[in-house]
């Protein structure tokens, strides 16, 4: 697999990690062992969040479960295209509510989207493929993984080992590559927004 660090530069020196973390679509289908999976949890679990409400909750498919088909029909089918190779599909849900007094949590989106990126950060760090995904109908996710009321269904990932890109259509081979940012000057100001 193509490490980030390979095609991108940075313009100020951070970890490589940052730079080798991106999001192939190309994944080989193999199963991923349990404990490397729970790995990639565990990372999830350490994020941080707000008065430590920890409100990201994981469901998730192995691809020889039969929670699969389930998850998967869950995906457009642009996103079937490649998926159906992953290991595991996850779905991220955050509760809407602190634990410790019932009120809204306006952070926990937030926060979930931290126990995420410690997923995918642990996933290049294990050689393994994490690819995110908004691409999934989420009403239906709601109702067919009985995500309770005052849960919010977050998004979804594909998880697998590395496959071939030549396996993949020909537009996503084209696309199959470590993506650029735009300048740190076009996303941060320093005082009122003036971007």
């Amino acid at each position: 697999m193509l490490k980030g660090s390979d095609a991108r530069e940075a313009d100020y020196p951070v970890d490589t990690l940052f730079l080798d973390r991106w999001s192939p679509r190309a994944m080989s289908g193999e199963e991923i062992p349990e404990e490397d999976l729970m790995v990639l949890f565990e990372a999830a679990r350490w994020a941080p969040s707000s008065f430590n409400n920890q409100p990201w909750r994981m469901l998730y498919a192995r691809r020889s479960s039969d929670h699969w088909p389930r998850f998967f029909n869950l995906l457009v089918d642009s996103n079937k295209v490649w998926a159906q190779h992953a290991a595991v599909l996850v779905l991220f849900i955050s509760k809407e509510t602190f634990d410790y007094n019932g009120k809204p949590s306006l952070t926990h989106s937030f926060d979930t989207g931290a126990a995420w990126e410690n997923l995918a950060l642990q996933a290049t760090l294990r050689g393994y493929v994490a690819h995110g995904m908004q691409g999934f109908d989420y009403a239906l996710a709601q109702k067919e993984l009985n995500v309770p009321e005052g849960f919010r269904v977050e998004a979804m990932a594909a998880i697998g080992k590395p496959g071939d890109k030549q396996a993949l259509p020909e537009k996503l081979q084209q696309r199959e590559a470590p993506s650029g940012r735009r300048k740190l000057a076009e996303t941060i100001c320093e005082g009122p927004f003036s971007l």
